[in-house]
């Protein structure tokens, strides 16, 4: 299926690793040009169609300069993909979880993303088009959990910014949706500091332990690659879902149950 993103300008947050360098991948083999912002941008050097910056997001005024250089290089950003973010384990309660644990989950997972959006929509709305897909998390809303429970509000508070700029922004011809993972096989979950690490260490167990019941637990079986969310996130940058809008798509290997 030709997803007509050919010469299309897409922005990727987060890009250099994980979800964010599958995305990347997938959208440049779409022929889409993208723009790949991280921290980090060593992987993406010299890959055909793909523009590093280098980026702390987190920092005043970084996501509006990123946005600015893109349309400044390109001409215009049709496609805005917010994934960057992180989930710091907390293994001491709720109690362990500071209001600083909470206001750096939400920099990093929420006002970036809605500075990118803000910043975004300046240069969309008067041309009456655009894509923005945000990658959230099935914590966004399933198995609340306060080993990662600021990141999960952060997501939530993605998700429904989104839910809601979706009736203002329909309207102007500018769609925003959602893609809900679950564990996805990255360095945020088998790492050596991820998620599987850090629970073996407070377990006793090991890392390798970790990750295989998790992926019992799926009804799949396994993890989602970064591939298979880097999909979905093309299909809802198309204008081939054009009328898919506000839209959530959870990936999550059956994980959630419930409807």
């Amino acid at each position: 299926m030709d997803l007509q993103l050919e010469g299309k300008v897409a922005l990727v947050t987060g890009a250099s690793k994980g979800i964010g360098r599958a995305v990347v991948d997938t959208l440049v083999a779409e022929g889409a040009l993208v723009v790949a912002a991280a921290r980090s941008v060593d992987s993406l050097q010299g890959l055909a169609g793909v523009t590093p910056v280098a980026a702390d997001l987190v920092e005043a005024g970084a996501t509006e300069e990123l946005v600015a250089g893109a349309i400044e290089q390109h001409g215009s950003v049709d496609v805005l993909v917010n994934n960057v973010g992180g989930a710091p384990l907390h293994v001491d309660g709720f109690l362990g979880v500071s209001d600083h644990d909470f206001e750096a989950a939400f920099a990093l997972n929420f006002y970036v993303a809605l500075r990118a959006t803000r910043a975004v929509l300046k240069h969309m709305i008067p041309r009456g088009t655009g894509s923005i897909v945000n990658v959230a998390s099935v914590n966004a809303f399933y198995e609340p959990d306060t080993k990662v429970i600021d990141y999960g509000a952060a997501k939530a508070a993605l998700v429904n910014v989104a839910k809601g700029l979706a009736q203002e922004l329909g309207p102007m011809g500018i769609r925003i949706n959602s893609v809900s993972p679950g564990p996805v096989a990255t360095d945020l979950w088998l790492g050596g500091d991820g998620v599987a690490a850090r629970i073996a260490r407070a377990s006793g167990s090991d890392a390798e332990a970790v990750h295989a019941q998790a992926a019992a637990g799926l009804p799949t079986g396994r993890f989602t690659t970064p591939d298979e969310v880097a999909t979905l996130v093309a299909v809802l940058a198309s204008t081939r879902t054009a009328n898919v809008t506000g839209a959530q798509f959870v990936i999550d290997g059956g994980l959630v149950t419930t409807t």
